[in-house]
């Protein structure tokens, strides 16, 4: 008998973190029949990167205890300085992973799970300007190329922003099967195929360093 308690997948967030981090992967979760919980320190409304607001209603202590997978995403580099120091966001990180199959990061989020010490032993990948970034931490193996995603082990990292399309797509076939994944694909027919071709530059510059430590709070009208 199936049972009827759904998948959760828990992605925490914060003011301005980069919106197709967040929403392109919940419309794939959301197809595959997944619940998707946002979390965040605040339950109050927040602002992806450029100002637009979603709500958060569960704080990080009100967090659903059991996630099939932890999805963390990427955001405004100001946004990521300071999470990169912030031990209640770390923390939460740590503590779920402790007991979640899965941990999964797409674009910059890698540098929040290298912060947490997450991805200590792990080949992972990020956004390709944030590849230098990664590389500063001596116990994680970056990935040669820019990879769409990443799987090691219980670890999947993603590239950048789009990026999480497909790894979504993985995480889904990680999770359900081959043949769930491609219903998902199917019903939101995710078949690209882009009308331009540039090339990925290669860069020894951390977007981090010239970012602040100020990241503008979203406040509820």
């Amino acid at each position: 008998m199936e049972s009827d308690v759904k998948q959760i997948i828990g992605i925490p967030v914060y003011d301005s973190v980069d919106m197709l981090d967040v929403t392109g992967p919940y419309e794939m979760f959301t197809w595959a029949g997944f619940e998707i919980e946002l979390v965040a320190a605040e339950s109050r409304m927040h602002c992806f990167r450029e100002g637009f607001r979603f709500e958060v209603l569960k704080t990080f202590a009100e967090a659903s205890p059991d996630y099939a997978a932890l999805w963390v995403p990427g955001g405004d580099p100001a946004a990521l300085n300071v999470l990169m120091k912030d031990e209640t966001y770390l923390g939460f990180l740590r503590d779920k992973a402790a007991v979640t199959p899965l941990v999964a990061s797409v674009c910059e989020g890698a540098m929040l799970l290298a912060a947490a010490g997450l991805l200590d032993g792990y080949e992972a990948t990020t956004h390709w300007a944030f590849i230098p970034c990664l590389k500063r931490y001596k116990h994680v193996k970056v990935v040669e190329g820019h990879p769409r995603y990443h799987l090691d082990r219980d670890r999947l990292t993603g590239g950048g922003i789009s990026s999480g399309l497909d790894e979504s797509l993985r995480l889904i076939e990680l999770l359900n099967g081959t043949e769930a994944a491609e219903a998902v694909q199917l019903s939101t027919q995710y078949y690209p195929c882009p009308p331009v071709g540039g090339a990925i530059p290669d860069t020894d510059d951390c977007p981090l360093d010239k970012a602040g430590n100020t990241v503008p709070l979203c406040i509820p009208c």
